[in-house]
């Protein structure tokens, strides 16, 4: 897949960070002076293990609470109203899926805390059709714990995209998925971008990967930006740069 170009279209500021920080014992493993992320812009974050990066994914979720600073999302301070959990979505790993459901059931409770009906939600989910492979869906009762590592990792990203989300957040997507899969999920998420003008916030370790969709690239360190970086063709030789010393 050919490296997307940066769109000169992006509406304005859909995430704005200022002074977030969070520690554990003490020790602080995430400080973000300042960071904004446009609207309708694939936003990638890279850096090796323990960096902060899902820290920072589940700071903008409040799923943890930060120390000090604040993350708005669109007009609202993420950590004082779950009004942006109205355009928002997000999967993180295992423990987003309910896993004594089926696939169907899951899709169909999801669909419906967004005011979807199971009509509309079927519709949509025919549109992932080559992604699922024929392994997920109409699988006799067949409940999500008892999918492989691969196939819960496609039912918990389609269940992010099915309800129109304008903000989306996934911790290491391409994990556990075949090459196929691999290269059908990014085309999903540009094409979903390309629709939607949709935020996509997707924290990777692989570099191609993460270089093949987004169009802006931040690098995290010991809880540090490092490099923030366009994706306009130099983006992966000075990422590989980097990690290669």
């Amino acid at each position: 897949m050919d490296t997307v170009t940066f769109h000169s279209k992006l509406g304005g500021i859909m995430i704005a960070i200022k002074n977030l920080g969070k520690a554990y014992n003490q020790k602080v493993v995430l400080f973000i002076n300042e960071l904004a992320i446009s609207r309708g812009e694939i936003f990638g974050l890279v850096g090796n293990n323990g960096a902060g990066k899902t820290t920072l994914l589940r700071l903008l979720l409040d799923l943890i609470k930060a120390d000090k600073g604040s993350a708005v999302s669109g007009d609202f301070e993420i950590a004082r109203t779950e009004k942006w959990k109205d355009y928002t979505s997000s999967y993180l790993d295992e423990g987003f899926l309910i896993d004594f459901l089926t696939p169907e059931e899951y899709f169909h409770f999801i669909g419906e805390e967004y005011g979807f009906t199971r009509t509309e939600i079927d519709g949509r989910l025919s549109d992932y059709k080559g992604f699922f492979n024929d392994e997920i869906l109409g699988q006799r009762k067949k409940f999500i714990r008892e999918f492989s590592k691969g196939n819960k990792q496609k039912i918990g990203i389609v269940s992010a995209l099915i309800t129109d989300p304008q903000v989306i957040i996934l911790d290491e997507p391409f994990n556990s998925l075949d090459p196929t899969s691999q290269i059908l999920l990014k085309r999903i998420l540009v094409d979903y971008n390309k629709k939607s003008n949709a935020t996509i916030i997707i924290s990777s370790h692989d570099l191609n990967h993460i270089t093949d969709v987004s169009h802006r690239i931040v690098l995290i360190e010991k809880g540090l930006i490092i490099r923030d970086l366009q994706n306009d063709g130099g983006a992966l030789a000075e990422l590989e740069s980097y990690f290669s010393v």
